[in-house]
Order: C-alpha cells, then sequence, then structure tokens
C-alpha cells in the first residue's frame, strides 16, 4: 500500500525558514519523481517543485527556486522541502506526491501539512 505522510509544517514569522519531510512506503521510491504542490485557503492546488528519479529538480518560479530546495534521500525514502526566507503568500497546506517513472500525472498524494505565515 502505497503512503506518503507530509510532516514539518507550522506558524512561522515572515523571513523564517522551515522544512517539511515526506516519509514513503509501498512502492520503489528510487525509480519515482517526488512532487510537492500547496494549496493555500480559497485557492487551486499548485505546483511548487518537484525532484526527478535523476535528481534534476523544477521549480514553479524563479521565487520558489531562489527560497525553497527539494531534495530525496533515497536511503529513506524521504522527500524533503526546504523553505527560506518565507513570505506570506506562502501560506498554504503543502502536499506531497509522486509519480511512476515515464507517468504523465502524479499518481498518489500525501494528506499534507498545513504551513502559516504571519507577522
Amino acid at each position: 500500500q502505497v503512503r506518503l505522510v507530509e510532516s514539518g509544517g507550522g506558524s512561522v514569522q515572515p523571513g523564517d525558514s522551515l522544512t517539511l519531510t515526506c516519509m514513503t512506503t509501498g512502492f520503489t521510491f528510487s525509480r519515482y519523481d517526488l512532487g510537492w504542490f500547496r494549496q493555500a485557503p480559497g485557492k487551486s492546488r499548485e505546483f511548487v517543485g518537484f525532484i526527478s528519479r535523476r535528481n534534476i529538480t523544477v521549480y514553479a518560479t524563479s521565487d520558489v527556486s531562489d527560497r525553497f530546495i527539494v531534495a530525496r534521500d533515497n536511503a529513506r525514502s524521504t522527500v524533503t522541502l526546504q523553505m527560506t526566507n518565507l513570505k506570506t503568500e506562502d501560506t498554504a497546506t503543502y502536499y506531497c506526491t509522486a509519480r511512476d517513472a515515464g507517468a504523465s500525472s502524479w499518481d498518489h498524494w500525501g494528506q499534507g501539512t498545513s504551513v502559516s505565515v504571519s507577522s
């Protein structure tokens, strides 16, 4: 059974840093691309970034790539989202997702972890 479980969310102030972790089980982690999406209150879910099975990273915007880092640990089957210089607009529920090699859509999702950035 595929499971993705996010952790590390919380309430922080603008300029703070936070690292989200997604622990996974039930699939061959090294074969999968791993991604992060987020959904702000009242908005649609949006892509943040992902890391391919070959460790290539792609981010949604230059603002995200300047402040966030997606990394994977194949030995521990985990993917992290390191976020720095957080802004109020980063407030959202963050979701971890996975897709098999060659898949066109994200197949598996976690339940999300909430990040709130406010002064």
